[in-house]
């Protein structure tokens, strides 16, 4: 399993230390001590889209305007801490962030 996020993050790390908790081997990635290349990026954006990029962010919002209006690779490479996270893979599965539903499923692989 790996987990990308920012290690400064309290929601990743309430997430990593959940997922040893129950005894998960987690690989932790720092996205912003080593970004994402951009077949990782890529597949993530594949897979959620918009919703990998969180608008709700201070970083977000301190976007320049051309960045804010292009898509989300180009946003998450520009300021890896705009990226939603933390990421879940788990065996080709991914999650987005760490609500109820997405502990559930986790945890229970």
């Amino acid at each position: 399993m790996i987990m990308y996020g920012l290690s400064t993050c309290s929601v990743c790390q309430k997430a990593l230390k959940a997922l040893e908790a129950v005894g998960k081997d987690v690989t932790f990635r720092d996205i912003r001590a080593e970004p994402l290349d951009e077949a990782e990026l890529s597949e993530l954006i594949l897979e959620f889209g918009d919703n990998l990029v969180d608008r709700s962010s201070n970083d977000y919002r301190a976007l320049n305007d051309w960045l804010k209006n292009s898509d989300a690779e180009a946003q998450i490479t520009a300021k890896p801490k705009v990226m939603a996270r933390p990421v879940i893979r788990d065996e080709g599965v991914f999650y987005l962030g760490w609500n109820e539903a997405v502990q559930a499923a986790v945890l229970a692989r």
